[in-house]
């Protein structure tokens, strides 16, 4: 059966093969998706992590680079999962593939729903996919543990852009009213979504002789993601209420 999305199934060779491969799904993609709009978010982090490694900036590049890749998969396999209208889609992802295409819901909140998605289902999983691979335990102090930090870093290094680039609009218009409150509970929220799936890997790592109950608990995590972005994905604004404010573009 020939691939759903734009590039074969089956992980990427290396991180280089992740960003072109977002970049296919940012032409496949129907523009101003809410998964256009994760995409977008993605690979612009994507393409900080290849700067890094690049730079020789992490403890072992050959971890981050082997998590970057498994981390990436689970995204390419909600998107093709979602295309092709599957009932095996984690409940994490299914509010973004139920609200991809509403009015009402501004770019950013795509955005970080996706984030909220990856970072709390998939992170934990693909960061014990690369430990288990490389036979390095995810302990505090480690090297793994250091170079999630340093992932951190580099993450909060490019959202501010990021989300300047996503405000336009209704969000710009409300940012000018209401300062800068929104955007730090955003990133306090991606914080300590990070915070989590540290927790979640390391209760992973534990649990690796019982994959049933690895699976028990990341049910339960995926259930209580979903929960939030259907939360997260609440639209904002009418489309009659929309038009005037378009001015603010």
């Amino acid at each position: 059966m020939p691939p759903v999305l734009p590039f074969p199934n089956g992980p990427a060779r290396d991180v280089d093969q992740v960003i072109e491969r977002m970049h296919l799904l940012d032409d496949w993609l129907p523009q101003g998706d809410g998964f256009w709009w994760f995409n977008k978010l993605y690979l612009r982090m994507t393409l900080a992590i290849q700067k890094a490694l690049r730079a020789n900036e992490f403890a072992d590049p050959r971890f981050v680079e082997q998590w970057d890749i498994a981390f990436a998969q689970l995204y390419f396999d909600a998107v093709r999962l979602a295309a092709t209208g599957s009932n095996e889609l984690p409940r994490a992802w299914a509010p973004l593939r139920d609200a991809r295409s509403r009015r009402g819901i501004l770019p950013l909140q795509f955005a970080i729903a996706g984030m909220n998605a990856h970072i709390n289902r998939d992170l934990p999983w693909s960061l014990l996919d690369a430990c288990t691979q490389l036979g390095l335990p995810p302990a505090d102090g480690s090297t793994v543990h250091r170079d999630f930090l340093k992932v951190n870093q580099i993450l909060a290094a490019t959202e501010e852009a990021a989300k300047r680039d996503f405000s336009s609009g209704l969000a710009r218009f409300v940012d000018q009213l209401f300062g800068r409150v929104d955007d730090e509970l955003a990133l306090w929220s991606i914080s300590r979504a990070r915070d989590a799936a540290w927790g979640n890997t390391q209760l992973l790592w534990h649990l690796r002789a019982h994959p049933a109950e690895q699976r028990r608990h990341m049910d339960i995590v995926d259930g209580i993601v979903g929960f939030a972005g259907r939360g997260l994905l609440r639209p904002l604004y009418t489309p009659a209420f929309w038009s005037p404010l378009s001015l603010f573009r």
